[in-house]
């Protein structure tokens, strides 16, 4: 059988991940017109045909978040009935994973809305990176590619050559991503209690662990206003840390977040480019931005290619 055309195609949310992925697979970004009517409502139109073609849409789902989505979606049905052979959403940022479960009476489960949103839409797999819980894999009912930037960020603290390390988890649910963290980076492990009186809000009640004249890293799937992690930062300190590092996936950086990095007792801050960060910003707030364009890129030839995804990382750091 002949193989299947591949085409890529890139949303407006994070077009700098797009380009580079299509530099690093050598095939270049498809024509697509995407504008806004005066009300909001969003158009998409493909300038090429895909027919037949194994199509990849590569749109990271963030500010403003309900737009993201709409346009993927729009993305996705256009490619259907263009009659695309087969469509793959390369998601670097899978918005309302936080609302994976219930935690109170008559919430929602939105991430399970939105998997069953771009699953009805048309989507047949899905490549994202770090959800905020593993378990929303089983929210879709096609294949879902998970790929981890721990090993790129363990790389990034490695390069460092700090002494007297120690990774510490900002809750209890990160710390099997943080123990897998602290056995790449061969230190031990620290675990800070958390309660949250509302969204957005949290306090450090207790740090679990040694941290006294260590360098701690405290690292999360996201930071958004900053506020949960410039208070561990705190903590630590108080707990008497040599220095404190802040890392995450995906920096979301809402309202306030810039403002508390930069004031935050911190020696400096990681996050990942699965969200465009305005550099200059970055810059100011001594916030250090690595690519993971590389991983999604090889993730996409070998799903292209019928190979396993899995091998690009050890399948045991899925977080």
């Amino acid at each position: 059988m002949k193989e299947r055309r591949l085409m890529l195609f890139g949303g407006t949310a994070n077009e700098p991940i797009a380009d580079e992925i299509s530099k690093r697979l050598k095939a270049p970004l498809g024509k697509l017109d995407i504008h806004r009517f005066e009300n909001g409502e969003i158009y998409v139109r493909y300038l090429e045909s895909v027919r037949g073609a194994e199509v990849f849409l590569i749109q990271t789902i963030s500010a403003p978040v309900n737009d993201s989505l709409m346009e993927l979606l729009v993305m996705i049905d256009a490619a259907k009935r263009a009659s695309a052979a087969r469509i793959t959403c390369v998601i670097p940022h899978y918005a309302y994973a936080r609302q994976d479960k219930k935690s109170a009476a008559r919430e929602p489960i939105t991430a399970r809305l939105v998997a069953d949103i771009l699953t009805v839409a048309g989507t047949d797999s899905v490549i994202t990176m770090d959800l905020h819980t593993g378990s929303i894999q089983g929210f879709f009912d096609v294949p879902v590619n998970h790929l981890t930037a721990l090993g790129v960020i363990a790389d990034y603290f490695r390069s460092l050559e700090l002494e007297d390390m120690v990774v510490v988890s900002p809750d209890v649910g990160r710390a099997k991503a943080s123990k897998k963290l602290s056995e790449l980076l061969d230190c031990h492990l620290a675990i800070m209690h958390k309660i949250r009186p509302v969204h957005n809000e949290s306090e450090i009640s207790h740090v679990i662990g040694d941290v006294e004249g260590k360098t701690c890293i405290v690292v999360d799937d996201m930071i958004d206003t900053a506020g949960t992690i410039c208070n561990g930062a705190t903590a630590l300190m108080k707990k008497g840390a040599a220095g404190v590092y802040l890392g995450a996936t995906h920096g979301i950086f809402s309202g306030p977040a810039f403002e508390r990095i930069k004031n935050a007792d911190i020696k400096g801050c990681v996050v990942t480019n699965t969200i465009d960060v305005d550099e200059k910003k970055a810059k100011e707030c001594n916030i250090t931005v690595l690519s993971v364009g590389p991983m999604f890129a090889n993730a996409i030839g070998n799903v292209h290619e019928n190979k396993s995804v899995s091998e690009l990382f050890d399948p045991e750091f899925q977080i």
